[in-house]
């Protein structure tokens, strides 16, 4: 699965810094507002221990990790909705993604210009929320025109629709984001149409504190009024700079500075998983001699559903899967134990896979 987290914010909140320390693909990070002008990629391996095991298990000679794409995109102001500051062209690119993962400053530094000059969370994330709405106001709005002639008509779709559209142009001249409105109606026939026009407020959010190295270490976390701004997203605190220099570290080198930190891993790391995670994605894994892989599904999928994920006729010609939970095979210490100890199961076509089933499918 190809999947965009776009990376957001105000001008000068961190995020290219964050992107390179993501993945140690640099991009212009002068510390002035629009530096970054075109959409920085990097594809990022999503940290996980249970492969790294268990290509040990199979002494793989490849090692295929899950991976997510995210995307740096320069930082947002006032007025982006009505084009201020490029504002448009960085919203088009919002709507490409997935995902946002929303970077907000949490420190103080004289040396690095805010667009407010003084950083202030709950106003910055009001900011953006804003001017999403706006953009989101401003895409309702030109569907409602473009089905008035149907509506004319008497066209029953059209009037399902354009109902459904009235009722999300309110929540959003409310200020509520469209996915609040949309909640609970995925149902209705006018759901499906709505959901091409890719409503910004309407993708999963996540948000990334960027904080100093004292915040990290004294593990700070977001007061209640910051948790209710965010409407109780996922959220993770991270010094950027640290991370930055930590990409660059050898791996005992990092395992010490982490040590002297007392953090259990790096913030980018915690960042990546939470980021896979948001996007309701799970992962199955396949294991042999020659490779191992990590293999990336919906949340809820049926094994037929996650063989798609390998190959088209793993779906179509799906005839049983043979199943069994990695730390299980693990435990077992070879594939004749884990079977001779009933660990090894036959599951059919209704089987719903669960996070870190390795699976040998059988069409």
């Amino acid at each position: 699965m190809s999947l965009k987290i776009g990376i957001v914010g105000l001008p000068n909140v961190g995020k290219s810094t964050l992107f390179n320390a993501l993945t140690r693909k640099k991009v212009d990070i002068s510390n002035y507002p629009f530096c970054t002008i075109e959409p920085n990629i990097g594809v990022v391996e999503v940290p996980d221990e249970r492969l790294t095991k268990l290509a040990a298990f199979s002494h793989s000679k490849k090692v295929v990790p899950a991976i997510v794409e995210f995307v740096d995109i320069a930082g947002l102001v006032k007025g982006a909705a009505q084009g201020e500051g490029l504002g448009n062209k960085f919203l088009s690119h919002i709507k490409e993604m997935d995902a946002i993962a929303e970077v907000v400053r949490i420190f103080e530094d004289a040396d690095i210009t805010h667009v407010d000059n003084t950083p202030n969370p709950v106003s910055d994330i009001t900011i953006i929320e804003y001017e999403l709405i706006l953009k989101d106001l401003e895409t309702v709005q030109k569907r409602i025109q473009s089905l008035e002639r149907d509506v004319r008509a008497k066209k029953k779709e059209a009037e399902e629709e354009m109902a459904f559209l009235v009722y999300i142009e309110q929540g959003l001249k409310d200020g509520r984001p469209a996915k609040q409105t949309i909640v609970n109606r995925e149902n209705n026939r006018a759901y499906q149409t709505i959901a091409s026009l890719q409503l910004l407020t309407q993708k999963p959010i996540m948000y990334v504190f960027n904080g100093s190295e004292d915040q990290i270490r004294d593990h700070w976390s977001p007061d209640e009024t910051l948790r209710t701004q965010c409407s109780n997203a996922p959220w993770v605190a991270v010094s950027a700079k640290i991370e930055s220099e930590l990409s660059d570290f050898s791996p005992e080198e990092k395992k010490e500075f982490l040590t002297q930190l007392n953090l259990p891993e790096t913030g980018l790391d915690y960042f990546i998983q939470l980021s896979y995670k948001t996007l309701n994605l799970m992962t199955f894994f396949t294991t042999g001699e020659d490779e191992s892989r990590a293999w990336t599904i919906p949340v809820g999928s049926s094994a037929p559903r996650a063989g798609r994920a390998i190959h088209s006729d793993f779906e179509k010609k799906f005839i049983r899967a043979e199943v069994i939970h990695w730390q299980k095979l693990l435990d077992a210490g070879s594939w004749v134990t884990a079977r001779e100890r009933g660990w090894l199961r036959t599951e059919g076509k209704t089987y719903i896979v669960q996070d870190g089933d390795v699976i040998e499918f059988k069409i």
